[in-house]
């Protein structure tokens, strides 16, 4: 599966997805427009640290997922694994890793590990495992046997033949859907807050129990533009470097 083809990916779906919430909440904003506009800019200061705890979520669970899904995405491909029960078992685990919606998956994890951003960390280093994982593999069985058999007939190993003749075949498309599963755990990671796992969910939770809808509308313009600028470098370094 390539990138293009992923619902994340298409920018007409992402905007008719934002259509259909946007059609769900319209009544119960338009009852508090007015309460929501202007926005607070006096508490952008306050935004800053939770916003920059959200990225950071972001990016420490995407390399941790990235380095967890690639071993498990070599041994899930068949170009590897010739056993065809253990290749039908790690494949159902990893089907039902990517099964568990992020929140429940988060609820999960503060029940068991409490309230934090640790544990923010570790939901989305388990959501991104499952992504990628299902990605890296399908990327790997579309690869060019050729090289492999010619490491073959010198007696390599399994691991040798992995490192040299399967991962510079499929490199570029692993780092790739990193930079991708960042964007997607970007967009997760600020509503994580809501169950406790840490970031702007948080304050963002709490300006809405105390009815602080100034404070709200700064905070949503605060992760649209931190969403827009996180989409366009992830894309243009795609472009540039892959």
């Amino acid at each position: 599966m390539k990138i293009k083809d992923t619902i994340h990916f298409l920018w007409y779906k992402k905007l008719f997805i934002l259509f259909i919430i946007f059609i769900c909440i319209e009544s119960s904003i338009a009852a508090k427009s007015d309460q929501f506009f202007p926005p607070d800019f006096s508490f952008l200061p306050k935004i800053i640290t939770p916003l920059i705890k959200t990225l950071e979520i972001s990016f420490l669970g995407t390399i941790l997922g990235f380095l967890l899904a690639v071993p498990f995405s070599f041994l899930a491909s068949n170009v590897v694994t010739k056993n065809r029960i253990g290749l039908l078992i790690l494949r159902f685990f990893l089907s039902l890793i990517r099964t568990i919606p992020t929140l429940l998956l988060a609820a999960l994890m503060v029940a068991i590990f409490g309230i934090g951003e640790a544990t923010g960390v570790l939901t989305i280093t388990i959501f991104t495992f499952g992504m990628l994982s299902q990605l890296m593999f399908q990327a790997i069985e579309t690869i060019d046997l050729g090289p492999i058999e010619a490491t073959e007939a010198t007696g390599a190993t399994q691991l040798q033949i992995a490192v040299w003749s399967i991962f510079p075949q499929v490199a570029s498309q692993f780092f790739g859907y990193a930079f991708y599963a960042f964007e997607v755990n970007v967009r997760a990671s600020t509503v994580l807050g809501y169950v406790g796992a840490g970031g702007i969910g948080i304050i963002l939770n709490t300006s809405l129990s105390l009815a602080k809808y100034d404070r709200v509308g700064i905070i949503i313009l605060v992760i649209l533009v931190m969403e827009i600028v996180v989409d366009w470098l992830s894309a243009y370094v795609r472009r540039t470097l892959l």
